[in-house]
């Protein structure tokens, strides 16, 4: 490398992982993060990213930024799909004429959440709204675009960072005395702090070794499993420890709280062969979450 430190090109600047890499993976020197964003990167403009990317001079390229808005991509699928199908091809193309490896950060939305079991990797995807086909198509196109790629999936992203569900808890707790949470839905709880080291790590493998093994598709989220309702409380049990904003937690259905699109029942994500093949763990999901409210609650 010349040198000069590894430089990690991460595409958004706002979003929960480009911040947790922005935190994380620069500790102990062992990348330079560089976030592109709008203006300059447009994921809405996909013709626009390979000179974008090509002129970031990255040793690897994080696949980051996406439409997050599940249920306004039912309304706005086209651009979705723009944002989550078609630039995740050009960004990989960027990287292949690079020659550097891409990670690319996909979702449990493309599956249907059918199975009474974790996912693997090589379960049937089905996905059942346009957020999760649009996300399937950006796997698809970077998949085609070149061989050097890591997708990882995940779920159930929060952090201290933008828009999440632990944040809007605590919110909403400032006003409220009991909150209806969603119990017959359940994933795992993923820190996008946990995220950001686990894409460091995948990185390095990466960098250091051309095996095809390392290579593919990988599931990726926090140890353990939860309800919407149970992550609720656990954020509660930490914030009213610390004298911070807690409600009681009303478990409902999800047939109570109706959304324009469906969400999997069963978002869990078995990881064990991204521990098996890149040594990557992520924590257990109570201990990211206690650490995240201990940051966001005051006096804490």
């Amino acid at each position: 490398m010349s040198g000069r430190m590894r430089r990690m090109v991460v595409t958004g600047r706002e979003g929960q992982v480009a911040r947790g890499l922005v935190e994380r993976g620069a500790a102990g020197g062992r990348f330079e993060i560089v976030t592109l964003g709008r203006p300059a990167l447009d994921l809405a403009a996909p013709e626009s990213l390979e000179a974008v990317l090509v002129e970031s001079r990255p040793d690897v390229i994080v696949s980051a930024a996406a439409y997050t808005a599940v249920d306004q991509a039912e309304a706005e699928e086209a651009l979705a799909a723009a944002v989550n199908g078609i630039a995740p091809g050009r960004i990989a193309a960027a990287a292949a004429s690079l020659g550097v490896p891409v990670i690319h950060l996909s979702t449990d939305y493309v599956f249907d959440g059918a199975k009474d079991a974790p996912y693997r990797e090589d379960d049937p995807v089905a996905p059942l709204g346009a957020y999760g086909r649009t996300k399937l198509a950006g796997e698809r196109a970077v998949a085609a675009s070149t061989e050097n790629h890591v997708i990882l999936r995940t779920a159930w992203v929060y952090s201290p960072f933008g828009r999440n569900f632990l944040k809007t808890m605590l919110r909403l707790a400032e006003g409220r005395d009991r909150i209806a949470v969603v119990a017959d839905q359940i994933g795992n709880p993923t820190s996008a702090l946990d995220i950001a080291d686990g894409i460091v790590a995948v990185a390095e493998n990466l960098l250091g070794s051309d095996a095809p093994a390392l290579r593919g598709t990988f599931h990726m989220t926090g140890g353990g499993e939860a309800s919407w309702a149970d992550f609720a409380e656990a954020v509660f049990a930490r914030s009213a420890a610390l004298g911070g904003p807690f409600a009681a937690v009303e478990r409902i259905p999800a047939s109570a709280y109706p959304t324009p699109a469906r969400r999997p029942a069963n978002s869990r994500l078995d990881c064990e062969k991204l521990a098996a093949v890149h040594g990557v763990r992520l924590g257990d999901w109570q201990a990211a979450v206690a650490a995240t409210v201990e940051r966001l609650v005051p006096g804490a």
